[in-house]
């Protein structure tokens, strides 16, 4: 047994990890948030290894942004940070770039990450958050029982936090407050993320992010259901490249004029659960470019909506729609199918101008 543990600390040291165990205990049932922090703030610039099991923590661990005191967090498959007792709405049980800010790319230091592991949000705290510095990585993390599982902060380049994000898992809470990701700084890419249990799938506050196989899936208990969204973006010049919207009400919303791009993505129904299924809504005038779409309806007796604007505006354009069980009279993306022809504009015209004007009677 001696032997054994010893060949374990003689891995982790050898592979350039300072090892948590060696200053906070493991499995402890305590709270260990204060131990975290401080080894974080008396070791800068290593990596902090976590060995499997549990720590507990009842507060926020901060990473420092300053590439003179970054650290890099690399967990174990089975090692979970776990939040206990109360939180203050919002927080995030680890925070990057938390502390000391910085805007800085040129200084060994700068790309700090998180890595590997589970954050728990135990039903009260937030998953993870990038808060500060810039280019930051989070990869092949699981975030369970969270609020919100990952958001990005308005980034210290003048907005741009440039975070690299992937191979993510994220459960939520069930609660029509659950959200999987929120972006509110800039030029992010997000890629291979799994994401269930959330009222939202991944919100889009900022511009220039690029999504590339994200896949929101709804399975909550159907409250406020109509409002329940995969992909819902405030903001323009986003891509979204085969991005899954998995059983939501709404597939993919759009609240603005911003012109956002949508290529080989795809909504499903597996269930007639819920009432009105949309595709696509456009809160305002339809102004996105979609290619190459696929809309999986559960069958024509539900009230299968393809696209819903909410102004007779906007230039967007649909190449390439393939919808299945789509319902009788639902006509108005045909207004916007870059092939479509005279007779077909006319009719989803009609089709808009009857959809808006029922909606003002609702």
């Amino acid at each position: 047994m001696i032997f054994f543990c010893v060949a374990v600390g003689a891995v982790a040291q050898g592979s350039g990890y300072l090892l948590i165990t060696d200053f906070v205990a493991v499995n402890s049932g305590k709270d260990v948030a204060y131990e975290i922090q401080s080894v974080i703030d008396s070791n800068p610039n290593r990596t902090i290894f976590f060995p499997d099991g549990e720590y507990l923590v009842s507060h926020p661990v901060y990473t420092p942004a300053n590439p003179g005191t970054s650290v890099s967090l690399k967990l174990a498959d089975f090692a979970v940070i776990k939040a206990t007792g109360e939180w203050t709405k919002g927080e995030a049980i680890i925070q990057l770039g938390g502390k000391d800010p910085a805007n800085d790319t040129h200084h060994n230091g700068s790309n700090y990450s998180l890595e590997g592991g589970i954050i728990d949000g135990n039903g009260v705290a937030n998953g993870i958050s990038i808060n500060g510095g810039r280019e930051t990585a989070v990869r092949n993390t699981s975030i369970k029982h969270t609020v919100v599982g990952l958001t990005v902060k308005y980034g210290v380049n003048a907005g741009s936090s440039d975070a690299d994000i992937t191979g993510i898992n994220i459960i939520g809470t069930g609660g029509t407050d659950s959200t999987g990701i929120v972006l509110e700084g800039f030029d992010n890419t997000l890629t291979n993320i799994r994401i269930g249990n959330v009222f939202t799938g991944v919100h889009v506050k900022s511009s220039g992010n690029v999504l590339r196989n994200i896949h929101p899936l709804y399975y909550s208990d159907y409250t406020d259901f109509q409002n329940s969204c995969g992909f819902l973006v405030e903001s323009a010049n986003n891509w979204f490249d085969y991005c899954y919207s998995d059983q939501f009400a709404i597939g993919f919303r759009t609240t603005g004029y911003g012109h956002n791009y949508f290529h080989n993505c795809f909504c499903y129904w597996y269930s007639p659960n819920g009432g009105t299924h949309t595709a696509f809504k456009a809160d305002k005038g339809f102004n996105s470019t979609i290619t190459n779409f696929k809309a999986g309806f559960k069958s024509e007796t539900e009230k299968n909506i393809v696209l819903s604007v909410g102004a007779l505006d906007g230039e967007g354009s649909i190449e390439n729609l393939e919808a299945d069980n789509v319902k009788p009279g639902d006509n108005t993306y045909k207004f916007y199918l870059k092939d479509a022809t005279v007779f077909g504009r006319i009719i989803g015209l009609f089709s808009l101008i009857f959809d808006l004007i029922a909606n003002l009677f609702k």
